[in-house]
């Protein structure tokens, strides 16, 4: 292309990409100007050339180079996109430095001069991180470096270019140039650089393998120099910085051992560094250890030596780095009482340390709660090192998360201590400041440093100092009225009112931050102050009091000022309604929680009942108001139960109602509090609580303004992000450790032989726990004694078992959900009611406290349910058709239980399958009705259809999913029993709403997930076929490819759900992710496909993984997805499948048997987006795996595909493949070799003998291995026809359809079957006839016709296969010809002759070919004929064979063509051209158009719908013109068809598109525009339907379709439409309509009836209808025989003329249908048996084509060769292989030779009228079936009609020489014809 007037007419990108540098240089000119036009940096166009850049800035020519530069320049200026394309903020160094040593190396000194330079610039910015990678490179260049690096300023460097998003750091940059460099830096307080960690430059070491052999007998021996040996070793490899990870249990085990046990102390403190070093080298990879040698480090701190205990320190902390201090604080917590002062002193420096680490989000209020008491205690020690490190330790703590956090667990500290406390905080800050060599920059404090990127709520607390009086009246004078201030204290009541008066309107007009609060409330409660005997005066104070609170800052200081006289006058008759609204101010002010603990600690130090019942009642409304978090409920019942045992029944009173209110939100553990109370009062309690059953805790509407409330709001928001949740109420109460009691001997005892003794260690552990009450959760090794207990074989045992378990101390263990949780569900399958209602109480009592969440996960519940146990089973699912109706969500792993669920639905005990039926609604809600009835695919075929039903009904009635708990207090849910449970109240309650951030983290995550990047999976195919990218082909992942996934995904994919895929540690995350995937699969359809590829390729990551959760869930998504991409008729591309199936067929080899089944499904899948030839060769290198399984199943799915796709499929060609298979026949492994053999028998079902020819040789062995196996699967089709209902399923279902179930194709198992039980689906699926297939050997389908080949061969074209060589000896033998006699022939005889059919035969072959051109050529040749009306006669019984092979063309196109983007789209479009041009020339010819079944119409309406239908062709040029045409032909057909047939085939289209709910809902649609139009025609075509069958088809629709059914669907139109139809119907015949039911067998199985009798009852014409009949009927009564007589002369008069014999079949046709029970017999038994068989086939053909049959039956005598369908295929004469198209039309029958041949016979005097066969009746009832069923019908047809034939002849023949073997040669019967014809001149 080298002429510019070519390039020039390019567009701008491509000139970019031109092989001519004067194209490439006015694209970059070009490309420039386009830049700086671009105002949006957004714009699409930015997209094009993001691909581009590179060669932008890398072109060979330096002229356009330099242009190519500039275009680059003002791309990366103007463009969003370019942020993307040059990285982040920050450059990644790990690469750079990762290759930096060797660069060192080079031989070359300006490569080690520019290494060094680079090292010096790298140093700048990340300093001593750069020192651990380059220690390995020579001494001097390092010496080098060092001297330089020296020399470098100790100031870190800025940032002096920068990208567009960082503009305004550039502003700021240049405004301190501009103010003279840097003097503005003391007040910068930009954020500083993350420090780069030297952790993350390292390369790990492995030193496992690099230990002593001797290491584990050296650290055990008893010399402590060989340990010391051992461990110096270990020390050395330890140091390295970063370690590989492995197992390093048994070393950790060791190095405890030596820590804990050794002696000698400097082994210890060896020890102790190598635990350090491991710790610091894995780091978080080191947690899993990290509880085991906890504990043993801190109880060796009781060692005092210096140097022991500093590496002791360093160990531990090293350690504390890789866990969570969560993760440890039980361990810490239980030496903080330890007897050994030199422990708790180290535990609390330990802690101390570790709070420097953490950050408010690590350090939670909660496990501030735990600790903080074990320090308080500790401030109180004797040791004076253990008071010190108190002090540190919770100094840091408040420096950490801030004083407001941790003074109220400070409340009881006096203030010295409290200084001292503060004291360490002060000093801990200084000891930072000078850490970080000057004070911490403005506004950023070290919590909040380390917490960046977080948005952590304000902890800064209002805290007021004590004011004194004079200060406050200086304050109080400059807000208030000189007058009000000197009025304050009158004497005169009236003038303090005034004074009041004045007061509270200075209040109300003051603004915030005027308002001081403390000075103004010291003010009021100057004398008289609270004293106040005056009510007015007191009622204006409180309610000053409380607008203060409400209005200004107020702090606890001030409460505290006001507090004393609100509790005071809370009893007062006149005032108690203000003291009142004050307390609930202060309580919004200050926190309730704060307030109430106050109020109550005030008031109970007063004797006045009144003020203590009425504070009582106020809190109980104010818990309702605020709600209960935060209540300190251990203080609250300390103070009730005071109250409890008050002598006033008023103060009872009030303390009762309290409790019913803490009832509402603690439920029924509460009452454990108050079990030791008198019976009275206990019952008193328990009415209180029993009125409280079944209610809600109201909403909390009041909230704190700040500090307080709002700290316990964070405190719970805290807790859910750490816990799930708001705290549990058990969490709140005193705890005993169990462990200690719960002896080894007891453990023993209830594992004794004797059940005496079993049941004496029950009595002792029940004894324990009942004493304890409540129980740490520690309890040693219990939980599995009580299992075993559990599975007792004495019932008493086991009840003593649930008991335990019951018991309240277990109800918080919600750890032991699996390991005993699962026992007692075990228990329900036991035979004695008594046990199993205790196991199901215990159960209750379990779920009430955990939740039915974790019962639902993992497999552990559907392992449950598959125990064939009968009470298990009913109990079981009787349970979750109770607690699953009241959850929103439920894991995923329920869908476990499904198949089980199904099982119990067939049942034989009646209890089981009316649970399972109860259970079915409650799954349906939450799993989804769709994804119930797929499962159902697994079943069994005879399970599948009553399931199915029992899904409708169960749809029906399925409950709706609760709706979410309203506002912030969440309501608890009730128990069984309707009581509260305690943790949902809790929950309920302690909900708050949640923090910013998380708010803030779910608004990101309401996003789009997928970013759609123009062209960038375009892109990044180019990038790997260029070779830019590594190729996605590995053995085993490794981390380039992990890191090159991850940046490509970056792009496309949401920043938060990139981070959960690739989560290191918590692989539930990356479950959840998948999960999200899923849900948004249908909403951004459009992005996943754009992402198709990254998705599939981090799916292969997974593959190489060992955890069974994300592999389930992976496999879960692909079998979502792929049927999905179907529906949308998205293909793979090679690129995507390349990438990804290798490794899913390496998942085919798993072990666990459900994950192959879901990888053969996927398969089975793929088939439909990926051609099954593509994956043919992918399945072949899966045959080659080392790994049998894997062997076996690939040889399994190969002889599926061929099974199911035909020869075709074997690439690159079918002998290569199957030598390659029949090699496996002489496997070592058994399921190998059988997995071959069904292949190789597969295919001899396919192709027969010639499977022989194909495998090439096989040893004598393996050959009789597969004779025999091929000799079984023969017998075993003769001998098992399969039953009806299946044969007419496979008659029904075209060839093309896959089972509804994808693992249909993988049934065969032969590892578990024996040989000779392996079935073979191919043969069992053509015996069509049993008793015949009984008495005579299987023979090959001769004649079947391919369609599968036909579709997928775009491979060749027009290959022609040779024909199958016959065995017709028996015809070949001479005849000898008895006397001539004279037979009449057949009028149509003359017609046998024409030659012109097999050349039409051959050109409609050619239509449906492969080859686009050959298919072009074809549908000229015929378009010629049809446009020429004196030969267009020509293509009369050709008809359906061409349409036929249009419409498999059409699909051909639309599954094929138009997904290849090798084929021009222009060629296609010829293609639609030709067909469509051809249809029109045929359908405006109404008597070839009236010759197109019903079968072929209805195929032929769905391919030009669903090619109207498809977005595709509008992009092809000219495509819009394209879908006129099909929209003019679509009405063409409608209008010239058969209006019978096309009637009929659009019911049953409509009844298909409505069944299917893949189906597009626009295919409906049009389907019923199609019949709206045809009921419009229906006035004119009214006489030419066959009503008969149409009612017959409603009636079918209406089977269906009831009624109910129909009004279900989201559209009205199908209803209205069939209305219409019927009405219309109706309205034209009046009540005749129902004289035209009498093909319909069951009229009661639809209400087509009933509906018609309305219509007509309501038209009126019923009883014209009655009359009409009668005058029929009456008319027929006096027709006279004569007349008859005359009739039927007159019709076989017409038969019998040549010219005629048409009309004359026709109107016999009809008077039969019209007199059914006239007698035939006296006009036929003067001719011929010939004549008679010529009348009944006829007649029969008739029938076929105005009713639609797919084939006719054979007569009940079942051994006549004429009764065979008269439309069935037959080898052309051109030697085109019948296989390839389907053939139809009366000349093209292959009977049509033994016609001749019986015809000849008759004119040369052969008897042959020996036969004689009864004459049958006609009105059989029509089958629906499409155009291929029809097709296979016919085909097994002709092949019974031969042996029938074959069999009389040989038993009927006088020839004495007829050989006895069968015969099918053509060829030669043609040959004998031609002799016959020569004797016969």
């Amino acid at each position: 292309m080298g002429d510019d007037s070519e390039w020039m007419k390019l567009p701008i990108d491509q000139k970019c990409e031109h092989k001519v540098w004067k194209a490439r240089l006015n694209g970059y000119e070009e490309a420039l100007k386009l830049f700086q036009r671009i105002e949006d940096e957004k714009s699409p166009e930015w997209g094009k050339y993001l691909g581009l850049l590179k060669k932008f800035v890398t072109d060979s020519n330096a002229v356009a180079q330099l242009k190519g530069l500039e275009a680059a320049l003002a791309y990366v200026e103007k463009a969003h996109l370019a942020g993307n394309e040059f990285g982040s903020k920050i450059i990644t160094l790990k690469p750079v430095v990762k290759v930096l040593p060797k660069q060192f190396e080079s031989r070359e000194k300006a490569v080690r001069d520019e290494a060094k330079l680079l090292s010096v610039e790298i140093y700048k910015w990340i300093r001593d991180a750069l020192r651990p990678p380059l220690q390995g490179i020579n001494s001097v260049q390092l010496k080098e470096l060092e001297e330089e690096w020296v020399k470098l300023p100790t100031t870190a460097p800025k940032q002096s270019r920068f990208l567009r998003s960082q503009q305004a750091l550039k502003a700021k940059f240049e405004q301190q140039q501009a103010a003279g460099g840097d003097e503005a830096d003391g007040d910068n307080d930009e954020e500083p650089a993350p420090q780069v960690d030297p952790y993350e430059l390292l390369e790990p070491v492995e030193i496992l393998s690099k230990l002593p052999k001797d290491f584990y007998d050296k650290i055990e021996a008893k010399k402590w120099q060989e340990r010391k040996e051992a461990l110096e070793a270990l020390e050395t490899l330890a140091k390295n910085p970063k370690l590989e990870n492995g197992d390093y249990g048994d070393l950790v085990r060791a190095l405890k051992k030596v820590i804990g046990k050794d002696a000698n102390v400097m082994l210890v403190t060896l020890a102790a560094k190598c635990l350090a070093g491991l710790a610091a080298g894995l780091r978080k990879k080191f947690g899993t250890y990290a509880g085991h040698v906890v504990p043993t480090i801190l109880e060796k701190f009781k060692e005092k030596k210096p140097q022991v205990v500093q590496a002791l320190q360093e160990a531990i902390d090293a350690v504390f780095l890789t866990t969570t201090l969560q993760n440890i604080s039980e361990d810490v917590l239980g030496v903080m009482d330890n007897k050994n002062p030199s422990i708790k002193q180290q535990a609390s420096l330990f802690l101390a340390r570790s709070f420097r680490h953490c950050t408010q989000a690590t350090l939670p209020k909660s496990m501030l709660k735990a600790f903080c008491p074990a320090f308080l205690k500790q401030v109180n020690d004797s040791a004076p090192e253990v008071r010190d490190a108190a002090y540190e330790a919770l100094g840091t703590a408040m420096k950490v998360v801030g004083e407001k956090a941790v003074n109220p667990f400070l409340a009881d500290l006096d203030k010295l201590k409290l200084d001292k406390v503060r004291l360490g905080l002060y000093l801990l800050c200084f000891f930072i400041i000078l850490q970080s060599g000057g004070p911490p920059k403005k506004g950023k404090s070290a919590s909040a440093l380390s917490a960046k990127g977080k948005k952590v709520p304000e902890t800064k607390e209002f805290i007021e100092t004590e004011l004194s009086i004079e200060v406050c009246e200086e304050k109080s004078a400059a807000v208030l009225p000189a007058s009000c201030m000197q009025l304050l204290d009158s004497a005169n009541w009236k003038e303090r009112l005034a004074s009041m008066e004045e007061f509270q309107k200075a209040v109300e007009q003051m603004d915030k931050n005027e308002m001081p609060c403390q000075a103004l409330v010291r003010m009021l409660a100057k004398k008289p102050g609270w004293k106040e005997t005056n009510f007015q005066v007191m009622q204006m104070k409180l309610h000053i009091v409380g607008l203060i609170a409400q209005k200004g800052s107020f702090s606890k200081t001030s409460a505290f000022v006001v507090l004393d006289g609100l509790v005071d006058k809370i009893g007062d008759v006149k005032c108690g309604g203000k003291a009142k609204e004050g307390l609930t101010a202060t309580a919004e002010a200050c926190s309730l929680p704060w307030t109430a603990e106050q109020v109550v600690s005030m008031v109970f130090a007063q004797k006045n009942p009144k003020n203590q019942a009425e504070t009582l009642n106020w809190l109980s409304n104010a818990m309702k108001e605020f709600g209960f978090t935060g209540i300190n409920v251990k203080g609250f019942i300390n103070n009730v139960k005071t109250a409890l045992g008050a002598t006033n029944p008023a103060v009872r009173t009030a303390a009762i109602t309290l409790l019913g209110v803490m009832y509402l939100y603690m439920g029924a553990p509460l009452r454990m509090f108050f079990e030791d109370e008198k019976p009275a009062l206990l019952k008193q309690i328990d009415d209180e609580f029993e009125k409280m059953q079944g209610q809600s805790p109201p909403a909390a509407f009041r909230g704190t303004k700040k500090g307080g409330a709002e700290e316990d709001g964070e405190e719970a928001d805290e807790q859910e992000e750490d816990g799930g949740g708001a705290p549990d109420i058990m969490d709140l109460l005193p705890r005993t450790d169990v462990s200690d009691k719960i002896t080894q001997d007891m453990v023993d005892k209830m594992a004794d032989k004797n059940w005496k003794i079993r049941k004496e260690g029950l009595d002792e552990v029940a004894a324990v726990i009942s004493e304890a009450k409540f129980i740490q959760p520690s309890i040693g090794e219990l939980p599995m004694a009580l299992k075993g207990r559990l599975n007792d074989s004495n019932k008493i045992l086991v009840r003593n078992g649930l008991s335990i378990c019951f018991s309240p101390g277990y109800w918080t263990l919600k750890q032991h959900v699996k390991s005993l949780g699962m026992p007692i569900i075990t228990v329900l399958g036991d035979s004695k009611t008594n046990v199993r209602a205790a196991a199901m109480t215990t159960l209750q009592a379990w779920v009430e406290q955990t939740g039915m969440k974790d019962w639902l996960e993992g497999e552990d519940l559907s392992e449950e349910l598959k125990r064939e146990n009968p009470f298990l089973r009913q109990e079981v699912l009787g349970w979750l058709a109770e607690k699953l109706p009241t959850m929103r969500t439920v894991p995923s792993d329920l869908m476990l239980c499904v198949p089980y669920l199904f099982i119990c639905l067939e049942d034989r005990n009646g209890d089981v399958r009316k649970k399972a039926q109860d259970a079915l609604p409650t799954f349906m809600m939450h799993l989804g009705y769709e994804k119930m009835l797929k499962a159902t695919g697994k079943l069994k075929p005879a399970s599948k259809e009553p399931v199915s039903a029992l899904l409708e009904k169960a749809r029906a009635v399925m409950p709706a999913k609760p709706a979410p708990p309203p506002g912030k207090a969440g309501a608890a849910k009730s128990s069984s029993n309707g009581a509260p449970t305690a943790k949902s109240g809790w929950l309920g309650v302690l909900g708050k709403k949640a923090p910013v951030t998380k708010a803030k983290d779910e608004e990101d995550r309401s996003g789009v997930i997928f970013i759609l990047v123009p062209n960038g999976k375009e892109q990044r195919i180019k990038e790997e076929k260029g070779l830019k990218v590594l190729k996605w082909n590995f053995q085993t992942p490794r981390d380039e490819y992990v890191d090159q996934l991850k940046t490509q995904m970056s792009t496309c994919f949401a920043r938060w759900l990139q981070e959960e895929l690739f989560h290191a540690s918590d692989f539930q995350r990356q479950v959840k992710a998948i999960g999200v995937m899923g849900e948004r699969m249908e909403d951004e359809l459009e992005g996943t496909v754009s992402c198709l590829d990254l998705i599939l390729k981090w799916f292969t990551l997974r593959f190489f993984e060992t955890n069974s959760t994300v592999l389930m869930k992976v496999l879960e998504y692909l079998k979502q997805l792929f049927p999905t991409l179907s529906r949308e008729n998205y293909h793979l591309n090679e690129y995507e499948a390349s990438s990804f199936i290798p490794y899913l067929i390496l998942k085919v080899g798993e072990s666990k048997d459900v994950v192959r089944k879901d990888v053969r499904a996927i398969l089975t899948m793929l088939c439909k987006v990926y051609p099954a030839s593509k994956v043919f060769p992918f399945l072949m290198d899966g045959t080659k795996s080392k790994n049998s399984k894997q062997r076996a199943e690939c040889l399994e799915e190969l002889g599926c595909l061929i099974e199911n796709y035909g020869m075709n499929v074997c690439q690159p060609t079918p002998a290569k493949s199957l030598k390659e298979i029949a090699v496996h026949i002489g496997d070592r492994d058994n399921s190998v070799r059988n997995a071959a053999l069904n292949t190789v028998v597969a295919v001899y079902n396919v192709c027969g003998d010639q499977v022989y020819k194909l495998i090439g040789n096989l040893s004598e062995k393996e050959m009789s291995m597969l004779e025999e196996r091929v000799k079984r699967s023969a017998k075993k089709t003769t001998t098992a026809a399969p039953p009806p209902n299946r044969q007419a399923a496979e008659r029904e279902r075209p060839q093309r359809d896959h089972p509804s179930n994808p693992n249909a194709t993988f049934m065969r198992k032969p590892a578990q079957q024996p040989q000779e039980e392996v079935p073979n689906k191919l043969n069992q699926a053509r015996a069509q006839n049993a008793e015949r297939e009984h008495s005579h050997p299987s023979i090959p389908k001769e004649f079947q016709l391919d369609l599968d080949m036909i579709e997928n061969d775009h491979t060749r074209v027009s290959e022609l296969p040779d024909l199958v060589q016959h065995k017709l000896e028996e015809l070949l033998e001479p005849i000898m010809m008895p006397e001539p006699k004279i037979r009449s022939v057949s009028p149509h005889f003359d017609d046998l002759h024409n030659s012109t059919a097999s050349t039409i035969n051959f050109v409609i072959s050619q239509v449906a070919s492969g080859d686009i051109n050959t298919s072009i050529q074809a549908l000229a040749q015929i378009d010629e004929v049809l446009r020429q009306e004196d030969k267009a006669d020509a293509m009369s019984g050709h008809i359906d064979q061409f349409l036929i092979a249009t419409f498999m063309q059409l699909r051909l196109i639309y599954n094929t063509h138009m997904a290849d983007d090798r084929l021009d789209k222009k060629d296609i479009f010829k293609l639609y051209s030709c067909i469509i041009g051809n249809m029109l020339s045929l359908f405006s010819m109404e008597s070839l158009a009236r010759e197109a079944s019903m079968g072929v119409l209805k195929d032929l309406m769905h391919g030009l719908i669903t090619l109207m239908l498809d977005a595709r062709v509008e992009d092809i040029e000219d495509g819009q013109q394209l879908i006129r045409s099909v929209n003019l032909l679509v009405v063409r057909v409608l209008e010239k068809s058969d209006q019978t047939n096309i009637l009929s085939a659009l019911l049953v289209l409509l009844q298909d598109s409505l069944t299917t709910s893949s189906g597009s809902p626009m295919f409906s649609e049009l389907v019923m525009k199609c019949l709206w139009r045809m009921i419009r025609l229906l006035p004119e075509t009214i006489n030419s339907i066959n009503l008969d069958r149409i009612l017959l088809d409603v009636h079918n629709f209406m089977k269906v379709f009831p009624k109910e059914k129909l009004k279900q669907l989201k559209s009205d139109v199908p209803h209205r439409t069939l209305k219409t139809l019927l009405h219309t119907l109706c309205k034209l015949t009046g009540g005749k309509i129902l004289d035209h039911m009498s093909m319909i067998e069951n009229r009661n199985e639809s209400e087509l009836e009933a509906h018609l009798r309305r219509v007509v009852k309501h038209s009126g014409n019923f009883s014209g209808m009655k009359s009409d009949r009668g005058s029929e009927k009456g008319q027929d009564d006096r027709m006279s025989k004569a007349k008859v007589s005359d009739i039927l002369s007159e019709i076989f008069k017409k038969i019998g003329s040549k010219e005629n014999t048409k009309e004359g079949l026709t109107e016999l046709y009809e008077y039969k249908q019209k007199y059914s029970d006239a007698d035939l017999e006296p006009f036929l038994r003067n001719t011929s048996q010939f004549f008679q068989s010529y009348v009944e086939r006829g007649l029969r053909m008739i029938e076929s084509e105005r009713e639609g049959k797919g084939r006719i039956q054979p007569t009940s005598t079942g051994n006549n060769p004429c009764d065979v369908s008269l439309s069935v295929p037959v080898i052309p004469q051109h030697g085109l292989d019948s296989g390839s198209v389907p053939l139809n039309g009366e000349e093209m029958k292959p009977a049509v030779y033994y016609e001749r041949l019986k015809i000849l016979r008759q004119r040369q005097g052969l008897e042959n009228n020996s036969r004689t066969r009864p004459t049958t009746s006609l009105l059989s009832k029509p089958s629906v079936a499409s155009s291929t069923d029809m097709l296979q019908s016919k085909l097994s047809q002709l092949k019974e009609s031969r042996e029938s034939h074959f069999q009389q002849e040989q038993s009927h023949s006088h020839s004495p020489t007829r050989s006895s073997s069968p015969a099918a040669n053509l060829d030669d019967l043609k040959k004998r014809l031609e002799r016959i014809k020569s004797n016969r001149q």
